[in-house]
């Protein structure tokens, strides 16, 4: 039987949240370049970048392999500062399915957080948690902050 799941993790950062909130809107073809080794690419299938109904190709290093997924912009909150992904292609799809991913931005003043939800399907009861995808996630938004304070 399988199971369904829910991870959220939250990202202090230190830098500007309304930057890491545009370039997963707006951008996200530039955490390539950002975190590489993280990274090799993302690419833009359909749509336009930042608006719902828009497909993007991933390209990430995950357990020292290249792997692909697709996913599809499911919604986009400039107000709450989220944005909702669907992954609909890709070898994830294996082991989860449905994976949806959320990131949320959060200035709480004191704390500027970026967030990562993932609502996950395991196809049996058996395959661990999607954890390794989460903290790839967490990982680039590391190295997004890294860059930013680097920037004048």
């Amino acid at each position: 039987m399988a199971k369904i799941g829910k991870l959220v993790r939250e990202v202090e950062i230190k830098s500007d949240i309304n930057l890491v909130y545009e370039i997963y809107k707006h951008k996200p073809n530039n955490s390539a370049v950002i975190a590489p080794d993280k990274v090799q690419g993302c690419d833009l299938v359909s749509g336009q970048w930042g608006a719902p109904g828009s497909v993007i190709l991933w390209r990430f290093i995950h357990d020292g392999k290249v792997e692909s997924a697709k996913e599809i912009v499911e919604e986009v909150d400039d107000e709450l500062h989220k944005i909702v992904f669907k992954v609909i292609e890709g070898g994830v799809l294996e082991v989860y399915n449905p994976l949806i991913i959320t990131i949320n931005v959060e200035d709480m003043g004191h704390k500027k957080l970026v967030i990562w939800t993932m609502e996950f399907e395991k196809v049996n009861a058996n395959i661990p948690d999607p954890t390794p995808y989460l903290d790839l996630l967490c990982a680039v938004v590391g190295d997004m902050d890294a860059y930013f304070l680097k920037r004048p």
